[in-house]
Formats: C-alpha cells, structure tokens, sequence
C-alpha cells in the first residue's frame, strides 16, 4: 500500500490518508478483505505520529471503507469495495477541478483539455 505525504498542501495528513485509502479501495488496488498495516507500522512508514493514523482509520471505519477486528487488525469492509458511485463520484471531480484549475491557469482552451483526455484515454486502454 503506497501512500504520499504531503507537507505544504495544506490538508491535514490524517485526512491525506483518508483521501489515499479510499482512492486505493475505489480504484481497485485495496480490495473487499484485504487486511491494512497496523497502526504502530504504518506510522512508522510515513514517519507521522500513531495517533495520526489510528485518527485516519476511525474515520474510514464511521464511514465503513474499514473495519476493525479485535485482536486481528484492520480489513477493507465488503461494502467498502467498490466505494459508491457518489463516493467515486466525488474522487473524480476533486481531480478534475485540479486539472481544469491548471488548465485554466496556463490558458489552455476546455476543448483542448477534452481532445487531451480523450488520446490520453486512447493510450491508458
């Protein structure tokens, strides 16, 4: 499991690894099951405090992408994977507002961001 921190965006990290792990789970790549690093591992891989992280999956688990087993760790929920339309839904245009916001900002017409996507479609099939 690949997870980037970043400390100049401005977005609180635990939320950063909220963000990350339901893009894993949506895109696929943590599916129904799959067991996530402990809390003590994980922090210690992104060198954040443990708290920062077992913040991050309280979140995932009120939202139910996670779930914690007692004693045996914390499991990508069943009804987590794939998230929801909405939820995907919501991952997507956060993204495409970034895209149109850069494009916007190098003067780049829409049509040429749409004939864009569509060779980069093209090429990622």
């Amino acid at each position: 499991m690949q997870i980037h921190i970043s400390l100049d965006d401005g977005v609180p990290i635990y939320l950063q690894i909220v963000n990350q792990i339901k893009y894993l789970v949506a895109s696929g790549r943590l599916i129904s099951g799959e067991q996530l690093p402990p809390v003590r591992k994980l922090a210690e891989q992104l060198l954040v405090n443990p708290n920062t992280v077992a913040r991050a999956y309280r979140e995932l688990e009120s939202a139910r992408v996670l779930s914690t087993r007692r004693g045996a760790g914390v499991y990508v929920c069943d009804a987590g994977s794939p998230l929801n339309r909405r939820e995907r839904n919501k991952i997507l245009n956060e993204r495409i507002d970034i895209l149109l916001t850069e494009s916007r900002q190098m003067n780049i017409d829409i049509e040429d961001v749409i004939k864009l996507l569509r060779q980069r479609s093209r090429l990622i099939k």
